[in-house]
C-alpha cells in the first residue's frame, strides 16, 4: 500500500494508519531527510527480524523524536549531548553507546547504536506519533538505479512484498547523511554525508 503525507500539516489519519501497521508488527519504507529508509516500531521483535532478512548488512539506526528520548536508550555524556544538541535535527547517524533498554535483536553483537532526528518533518511527525523509536536501515542498494532510491512510486513497486506500507513524502535524496562515532575521546566521521558536522 503505499500512501501520501505532506511535511506541512501531516494528516493525523494518515500517521494513525501508519502508527496501526507499526504496532502490528508491520514494516514501512518511510522519507528521511537523505534517503528513503525500511523503518519499523522497536518494540516489535518479529518486524526487526523481517528488516534483518530485507537488509543484509544488518546495520540498524534508531529514529527518534527528540534528544530526551535518545537519552533512555544511550549512554549521552555532556560532550556528546553539546553535539548532539548543535546537529539534530539533521542529516546526520551519531553512533553512541546502547543502554540496556535497546533489544539484543536490534544490536545483534554490537553494543553500540546508530542515533538520528531527521529533520524530515513527515520522519519526525512518524516517531511522534507512535510513541516509540523507529528501528530504520536505508533503501539504498548498490545495484540500483537512481529512480528506485528517490521515486517513492517506484520504491512501492519494487518493495511493494515486503513491506506492508510506502510513505510518499516527496522525492528522496540519493547522498546518505554523515555517520559521527561518539564513543571515543573526539569525534570521528566514519562517513561524509549531507551533513556538515557543527
Amino acid at each position: 500500500m503505499l500512501t501520501k503525507i505532506y511535511g506541512q500539516n501531516p494528516s493525523e489519519r494518515e500517521l494513525q494508519r501508519v502508527v496501526a501497521v507499526l504496532e502490528n508488527d508491520g514494516t514501512v519504507i518511510w522519507p528521511t531527510d537523505s534517503v528513503y529508509a525500511f523503518g519499523c516500531s522497536l518494540r516489535s521483535a518479529k518486524a526487526i527480524e523481517r528488516l534483518r532478512r530485507l537488509k543484509e548488512k544488518n546495520e540498524f539506526t534508531l529514529v527518534f523524536a527528540n534528544l530526551a528520548q535518545v537519552a533512555e536508550f544511550c549512554r549521552v555524556d555532556n560532550a556528546a549531548f553539546r553535539i548532539l544538541k548543535r546537529n539534530l535535527p539533521g542529516p546526520f547517524t551519531f553512533v553512541l553507546p546502547a543502554s540496556s533498554r535497546v533489544p539484543d535483536k536490534t544490536l545483534g553483537k554490537r553494543r553500540t547504536i546508530g542515533v538520528r532526528i531527521p529533520a524530515h518533518p513527515v520522519a519526525r511527525a512518524i516517531v511522534e506519533a507512535s510513541g516509540t523509536p523507529l528501528v530504520t536501515a536505508s533503501v539504498r542498494q548498490d545495484d540500483e538505479t537512481q529512480e528506485y532510491m528517490t521515486d517513492p512510486e517506484l520504491i512501492h513497486e519494487r518493495y511493494l512484498r515486503d513491506v506492508q506500507l510506502v510513505i510518499d513524502g516527496g522525492p528522496g535524496a540519493l547522498e546518505p547523511t554523515t555517520v559521527v562515532d561518539l564513543t571515543g575521546d573526539e569525534p570521528e566521521i566514519l562517513r561524509q554525508g549531507r551533513g556538515e558536522l557543527q
